[in-house]
């Protein structure tokens, strides 16, 4: 697999790495944001507007996709490459988080984890070759692990019983995933907040191998500082040579601070999920469109910023099609946000390889501090 799917790193700052992921569909530039395309769609986005604002890569979901439309109408239709008219990479989850936190009346076992679907109330069951099967139909060149993620907080045996199991459904995993030259196979590392715990679960993923490793079971309620405190370690645990994926992550100093600690991958619904809901992040940090300060406002969104939102509307009209509840609205501010992340990325690029990270990041923060412009 190693001559379709490869990581190069090409420059490190700190524990700040640079390099591509190379894959038969096109390559990954790293550090890399994946937009989530939950049902086959990043919402409000056209594939090719998402594309333009500078993604290399998305991510597709195991769960919903296997509810509806289902994999095996996805398969038959061409894939989910084809099916969605997006010809680049695309990760799949397994959907194991989603049916910890979706899924009505679910029961977990050795085996899997039967559920009733949140859609329709139908019984379904996942387990580690159920999940491998789905993402082989959906035909993804990044398939992801199954694994259990418990909520946290939780106590020190439920952490432990619940990461063991993922990593005994891992070795399942990568069994029933096979030999599928040029698609590529992620392990999850868990272990909750529990340094010695994390230890172990990256040891029993090593011993496995895989062709990436994501740190999982963070961002999930925990608080920056905590989730910060973990990545201080938990990726320094994972091979080097591969590249290193953080699940869920997140608002935009999240993403600084996980690059900073050595991830090379990441991706979180909060930008298109905040574009519908009237949330624009920009360099002065987040604007709340829906505010009255904006309707007469003739100014962009953010004058350093070259998407169509900021570069022919102004505030003003942002703020009255948020308020008629136009659609334009989302597909606006969904697109200045993807925008906006995949800017960070770049930055954080282009600084890794040219030795000024701290610089960069310093400056990140100290604009972001600033606050938005002052209103008229």
């Amino acid at each position: 697999m190693a001559e379709l799917f490869n990581f190069e790193m090409s420059a490190q700052d700190g524990k700040a790495r640079t390099g591509v992921i190379h894959t038969p569909r096109g390559d990954i530039r790293t550090p890399a944001f994946m937009p989530v395309g939950t049902a086959a769609t990043v919402k409000a986005m056209m594939p090719e507007s998402v594309r333009a604002t500078g993604a290399d890569i998305l991510l597709g979901n195991t769960y919903h996709l296997m509810l509806r439309p289902t994999a095996e109408r996805i398969d038959r239709l061409g894939g989910l490459h084809k099916f969605m008219n997006w010809d680049r990479p695309i990760l799949t989850d397994s959907g194991g988080f989603q049916v910890m936190s979706l899924a009505g009346l679910r029961k977990l076992t050795e085996q899997g984890v039967t559920f009733k679907s949140h859609i329709d109330g139908s019984k379904h069951e996942l387990t580690p070759e159920r999940s491998m099967e789905i993402q082989r139909l959906l035909g993804s060149d990044i398939v992801m692990c199954f694994d259990e993620c418990p909520a946290l907080p939780a106590d020190r045996d439920r952490i432990a019983e619940s990461m063991r199991l993922s990593m005994r459904w891992a070795e399942r995993s990568r069994d029933a995933f096979g030999d599928r030259p040029g698609h590529a196979l992620f392990g999850i590392q868990q272990g909750g907040l529990e340094k010695d715990f994390r230890e172990e679960s990256a040891a029993a993923l090593t011993k496995v191998g895989f062709d990436g490793y994501a740190v999982g079971g963070l961002a999930v309620g925990e608080g920056q500082e905590a989730m910060f405190s973990c990545l201080d370690y938990a990726p320094d645990m994972l091979p080097m040579d591969k590249p290193r994926y953080l699940m869920g992550v997140g608002k935009p100093d999240d993403i600084v601070g996980a690059v900073a600690r050595g991830i090379d991958m990441m991706d979180c619904v909060l930008p298109s999920r905040s574009g519908r809901t009237g949330q624009a992040f920009t360099r002065h940090g987040v604007v709340n469109i829906k505010n009255a300060r904006h309707q007469d406002d003739p100014r962009p969104l953010d004058e350093g910023c070259s998407c169509p939102a900021c570069r022919q509307y102004s505030r003003a009209y942002l703020h009255h099609v948020f308020r008629s509840n136009e659609m334009i609205s989302g597909m606006l501010l969904t697109w200045h946000n993807l925008h906006y992340f995949q800017d960070i990325m770049a930055g954080m690029r282009e600084s890794i390889a040219a030795g000024t990270f701290a610089a960069w990041q310093a400056d990140f923060h100290e604009t972001r501090a600033r606050g938005d412009i002052e209103p008229l």
